[in-house]
């Protein structure tokens, strides 16, 4: 009888906020060319000349703001959320979790699996929008660590969950009384950003993402892998069930690195304009990420909600991510066994 066992996998972290800690976790994960998707000289001559100098002691800094006595935030959500998955499956579904970047690894984390004797492993990318540098990276990553191994466990894959009602439903669960208390007048869905050739890259026809003015309005053939894309139709959903009237919510991207465009519009731009156009209460909701970290703990929680006030904004309320809330547990459990009810699909591997 075939035994399986569940691999989640989250972004990563430093293993300390020390800027030693924090450069070699910067170097890993900026080195992927998925990331940085220039030529391997372009790639090496802007991580080590223009990024590396000086972004770990600025990271470093950072993470001082959000780390807790017990560690990266990060880190401790996805632990507990593992511990209540465990719980939901039993004893005889063993589940570990790693980061693409930083430790737990990858490797360590499809190596405890195989200790406990499993034949398949479901592995499940905690990126509910499908991009090339987090959802793509992740799975490259466990199909090559798999592959080094003597006895090759099939893999099975959960896709992108950007529209699975578990997923959905998990988030309005948390979203909701946190909306109630902070009574905002208006809310920013906030996904992380990516360059605008990423979307272009994933756009087989080459005239429809980021050429259309409606490109994102809803999902077709050609956008039905974009990021973007996939973004907007979360914030869509989410925006219906929570109740939210036009007008009052909006899309937003966060994080961009470099000089090249990257995809709009910009939250940290949208934060000012909405506190001088009088706007006083915001809150911010980040359904790319699963779990609360550096770019929503620090890079809303504290500078955009400074920058909001510091405008004429009263109030930024962060609603908290899914961590490891039991609707979020019940819906982990639920998209990771759902490989399991049907034959291997593409994405899959199996074993030699």
């Amino acid at each position: 009888m075939t035994r399986w066992g569940l691999l989640l996998i989250n972004l990563g972290t430093p293993d300390s906020t020390s800027v030693p800690d924090v450069r070699r976790y910067l170097e890993e994960f900026l080195s992927d060319p998925r990331v940085i998707d220039l030529s391997p000289l372009g790639r090496w001559l802007l991580l080590n000349f223009a990024i590396l100098p000086h972004r770990p002691q600025r990271s470093a800094h950072a993470y001082e703001q959000i780390w807790t006595p017990e560690g990266s935030p990060l880190l401790i959500a996805g632990e507990r959320l593992a511990a209540k998955v465990r719980a939901r499956l039993g004893d005889d579904v063993p589940v570990a979790l790693a980061m693409r970047y930083g430790n737990p690894s990858i490797a360590a984390g499809l190596g405890e699996l195989r200790e406990t004797g499993v034949d398949r492993v479901v592995v499940f990318p905690l990126f509910p929008q499908n991009s090339s540098a987090a959802w793509g990276s992740a799975v490259e990553k466990a199909f090559a660590v798999a592959a080094e191994m003597w006895k090759v466990p099939a893999l099975s894959v959960v896709p992108p969950f950007y529209a699975e009602p578990e997923y959905l439903a998990a988030q309005v669960a948390v979203a909701h009384p946190a909306l109630e208390t902070a009574r905002p007048d208006h809310v920013l869905f906030s996904f992380h950003g990516v360059p605008e050739r990423h979307c272009r890259k994933g756009d087989p026809s080459g005239s429809h993402c980021l050429v259309r003015a409606d490109c994102c309005e809803r999902i077709v053939a050609a956008n039905r892998d974009c990021y973007r894309a996939q973004c907007f139709a979360t914030g869509r959903s989410l925006a219906a069930e929570l109740g939210l009237a036009d007008g009052t919510w909006e899309v937003v991207f966060q994080s961009r690195l470099g000089r090249d465009p990257w995809i709009r519009p910009y939250m940290d731009a949208r934060v000012r304009e909405l506190a001088e156009q009088g706007v006083k209460r915001v809150a911010v909701l980040s359904p790319a990420f699963v779990a609360d970290c550096l770019e929503t703990l620090e890079e809303i929680g504290i500078r955009a909600a400074a920058d909001f006030h510091a405008h004429g904004g009263e109030d930024l309320s962060l609603i908290p991510s899914l961590n490891d809330s039991a609707p979020w547990a019940d819906a982990v459990v639920a998209l990771a066994t759902r490989p399991l009810q049907s034959r291997p699909a593409t994405g899959e591997a199996q074993s030699a």
